[in-house]
């Protein structure tokens, strides 16, 4: 029960359905409700985000859903407020919303550029920014941005990596700001991991084997993987950490 007693909104949480492929705010979603955390669960996926905290529930969980788009204001003061209405407080912020846009720089129009910053920039920032006064209402608090190992090297994909980037500075920023408030802010960096996001072109062995041949540990990572390294960062054991970057990619970014 490492985080008994914490209220957590997880953006991005709605694929956290038994039996079908994981996403990395879901499953992050249901191990917090098992390890005692009162979970808000915030995404677009309206029915399968209602369907993860009905399953949450059942098996003895608390946890509550609310519709988000992280890029809209709005719906950020919304989600948080209605957190803090259903559990009274809030504790962890993870930001694990996310899309995936794989195009060079030539290719890439306008319209796609914005739509990485959004929801992934932007996204961070705004939630950040809402969860804040909550934390300091009750004395601190941790939020955990997920980012990726692409936010830290290169690669063939321009709009993704420099959003990612985007993240992981600007955790940073938010970290040194706040750490005299005991409001904790960290980054995720996941390497390849099988999600509803990347399923696609994992699926397909030409995309697939030549990446796993740059991995050291030579295999994809696992949802759950990420989410413990999640669990980590919301939990009391990371008192002394802030802007960190915990990277979980089997070595990758090593070499």
């Amino acid at each position: 029960m490492r985080l008994k007693g914490k209220t957590a909104l997880i953006a991005g949480g709605a694929s956290g359905i038994e039996g079908q492929l994981m996403g990395i705010g879901g499953a992050t979603a249901r191990l917090f409700a098992r390890e005692g955390a009162q979970v808000v669960i915030a995404d677009l996926k309206d029915d399968a985000g209602k369907r993860t905290v009905d399953e949450i529930v059942a098996e003895g969980g608390e946890a509550s859903y609310v519709h988000l788009d992280v890029t809209d204001e709005q719906q950020w003061k919304d989600a948080i407020c209605a957190a803090v209405n259903t559990f009274g407080k809030l504790d962890v912020l993870v930001d694990a919303a996310g899309t995936s846009l794989r195009n060079n720089v030539e290719n890439t129009t306008v319209e796609e550029w914005d739509l990485e910053m959004a929801v992934h920039a932007k996204g961070a920032f705004l939630g950040t920014k809402h969860a804040i006064p909550e934390m300091r209402r009750i004395g601190g608090g941790s939020i955990i941005i997920v980012s990726s190992m692409l936010g830290i090297v290169g690669a063939m994909s321009a709009p993704y990596p420099a959003a990612k980037g985007a993240m992981r500075n600007f955790a940073k920023a938010a970290a040194i700001q706040y750490a005299a408030e005991n409001i904790r802010v960290n980054s995720v960096h996941p390497g390849f991991v099988k999600t509803p996001l990347t399923e696609g072109i994992f699926s397909k062995p030409n995309i697939i084997i030549p990446r796993l041949e740059r991995v050291p540990m030579g295999r994809l990572g696992t949802v759950e993987e990420i989410a413990n390294g999640i669990l980590f960062l919301a939990s009391d054991e990371s008192s002394f950490v802030t802007g960190a970057e915990l990277v979980i990619d089997g070595g990758y970014i090593a070499q």
